[in-house]
Formats: C-alpha cells, structure tokens, sequence
C-alpha cells in the first residue's frame, strides 16, 4: 500500500485528531492553556511517529522539538499551535463538520497544518524513514515567535529544507511573504487642566494625529505598507493628554523598503513644540523572497505530479509565518503546506477534510525527497 493510500484509509482518524486539537482551546496569551495544548500536540506526535519530544519552555511558553536519527538534520518541518481565539471562543463556535468542511477556531491556523504534518511522518515510519527530520511545534508565532525563534533558526540551521505547515487558501502554497516590522510610537507632552489652563499643556494626542498622517504616508502599496493600527492617548476626558502611543506594522518584498520605513520612522520629529518621541523596533521577521522557494517549490511540483494530485500554484502574500525565519538564514523554503481552507484569524474558519490525506502525501513525498533529489 502506498503512503497516500495509507493516508486516505486514515482520513477518519485525521478527522478525530482534528477535533480533537480544537477542542484544547490555546490563545497565544494564555500559558496555561497553550501549555494543555502543548500535551495534546506531543501525544498526537509521539503516535504518529513513536518519540516523545524534547519539551523546551523559554519565558514559561512550552515549545515541542522532536528530532529523528543521530546524524544532521535534512529537513525540518515547522508548525505552531497557538491561536487568535480567546478562551471560551468554543463555547459559542464549537467544532463543526458539514459534509467535507470543519469550522471552529484554529482549525486553518494551524491546527489542521499539525494534523497534516503528523500524519505525514506517520506514513514515513511506517517504513522507518525518519532519519535527518526535525519538528519544532511553537506555542508564540501568532505574536511574532519571539521566544521560539532561536530554537526555530537553531534546528533548521544546515537543513536542505524547510516546510512550513501554514494553512492554503484554495490549495495554494506561499512561495514569497513579506517582511515585517512592528514599531512602537511613544509620544510625551504636557499635561494640564482642559478648561482651566488648556494653553500650558502639551497635547500628546494632537501630536500623535500629526504622527499618523505622516506614518500613514511612508508606504508604497501593495509592495510596501505602512499601516499605524492601535492606539492611545490621555488618561481623563478633562485633562490635556501628557502621553500618547501608537503601533505601526510595516511590510515589504524589498529588504531595502523596510531600510527606508525603518530610517523614516526613526527620523520623525515633533509637530508641537514640547513634544518628544520615542520609536522603539518590535518583533520582526525578515523577508521570504522567491528565490527561497524555487527550488523546494519545482521539487513539490514533481512530487505532486508523482502522487497524482492536481496541478500546484504558488502565491506570493503579505502575512508573515516563521518560514520567514527560516528563510532568513538561507534555508531553502516552502510555506503553506497545511490544511485548505480559509477565513483564518476570522469568523467561519474553516478547513477542507476531504483534503487532509492528499496534502500529508504531498507533505511525505517533500520530506522523502528533499536532500535526496536534484
């Protein structure tokens, strides 16, 4: 029997590891939930594949790391379990199958995609093929993965490839993604009496409006964006505010466009005069060019074409996942690998189940041939 035809006779049991996933909800700030989670993503894997992972906590977040055979690691699979959906979420959307579509929360982003990617290993065990595989599952990429990124960069360090388990929007697989920068605008001013003595404040909240056309102006869409998103300023509805604060998310393809927001938004002066700013570089993921792709992209073509599946196509998006890291550090790259489906970080997130088997095929024939093929 063949590994999709192994895959397709499990597809019911993909099914209840699914639902199963979903229903230990696992908000990216909730460590207690993530690390529940985290125990059922280790026994899923452990029996798909007979090993039990490494259990790396870094700043109290559970990460799971299993590595196969004694030698270097060959490919490294990556996948997250945190979600955007808060606790309680389940209790007015539980999971829901409808003939060949699931919905719930995370069932796209990723929950699927480890479902995927354990199944995948599991049909390579099946014939003792583990050897030079790496897995690391993270408990932060919804939030940047800024505790799990050295482990992340660290195992796939020397790999001929990488495969990220992101979820696909219509079968498509990501062959490009922006980077991304998250800055912090701090704004200090004055405060005073709003009717007694407007005049001897220093308005943080008028000086942050300033702020945001000028921010707002520094992109070049769609290449490039530069989208200011939270924000605050003052303490009480009588009262000049004396701070103010602001997020800013900037992506681009170019590394040289991000060079330019960067120096942009560093060079920012105040409008008002006794006003003061302060940028500060948040979390940050370099960019995933094309050419981190090619490769492990035309090998997924002729594995599919091998596997008989439909014709593959990739996309380049703007979202950003830790295949980013890993094409960072000149890993060969191949992102959204996961469930089909859609809507994620969305109401009515859904998965496609009839197409679970088919992509953790796709997904073995990757992991059987990379290091081994042209």
């Amino acid at each position: 029997m063949s590994a999709l035809e192994r895959l397709r006779a499990a597809a019911p049991v993909m099914r209840e590891d699914l639902a199963g996933l979903v229903a230990v909800e696992s908000p990216s700030a909730d460590l207690d939930a993530l690390a529940r989670c985290a125990d059922v993503v280790a026994e899923l894997g452990k029996r798909c594949t007979g090993a039990t992972p490494e259990r790396l906590v870094v700043a109290d977040r559970p990460h799971l790391r299993w590595r196969f055979g004694g030698g270097p690691v060959r490919v490294v699979l990556v996948g997250h379990f945190d979600t955007v959906w808060p606790l309680g979420t389940l209790a007015r959307w539980p999971f829901t199958i409808d003939g060949d579509r699931c919905t719930g929360p995370g069932v796209v982003d990723m929950k699927g995609g480890l479902v995927v990617l354990f199944h995948a290993l599991a049909a390579l065990a099946a014939r003792s093929d583990l050897d030079g595989v790496a897995v690391v599952c993270n408990s932060d990429e919804e939030i940047g993965s800024p505790t799990s990124q050295a482990l992340i960069e660290d195992t796939a360090a020397g790999a001929a490839g990488a495969l990220i388990l992101e979820g696909s929007a219509g079968g498509r697989l990501k062959i490009a993604r922006k980077g991304i920068a998250h800055y912090s605008l701090r704004v200090t001013g004055r405060a005073s009496h709003a009717g007694v003595a407007p005049h001897l404040g220093v308005n943080a909240g008028v000086e942050l409006a300033h702020q945001v056309l000028r921010i707002a102006a520094l992109g070049a869409p769609p290449d490039t964006t530069v989208t200011p998103t939270d924000s605050s300023a003052g303490t009480t509805s009588n009262t000049v505010p004396a701070s103010a604060r602001l997020s800013v998310d900037a992506r681009a393809f170019d590394p040289a466009e991000l060079a330019r927001v960067d120096a942009a938004l560093r060079g920012l002066r105040p409008v008002l005069p006794g006003a003061e700013l302060l940028v500060e570089l948040g979390p940050s993921r370099p960019a995933m060019p094309a050419s981190a792709s090619a490769a492990m992209f035309a090998l997924a073509q002729r594995v599919g074409l091998r596997l008989g599946l439909p014709p593959l196509v990739g996309e380049a998006v703007g979202g950003g996942s830790d295949g980013n890291l890993t094409a960072g550090i000149g890993v060969p790259t191949l992102d959204g690998l996961g469930v089909v489906g859609g809507n994620a970080h969305a109401e009515g997130e859904w998965a496609d189940l009839a197409g679970l088997p088919d992509r953790a095929a796709l997904v073995a024939g990757l992991v059987d041939a990379i290091g081994r093929e042209p």
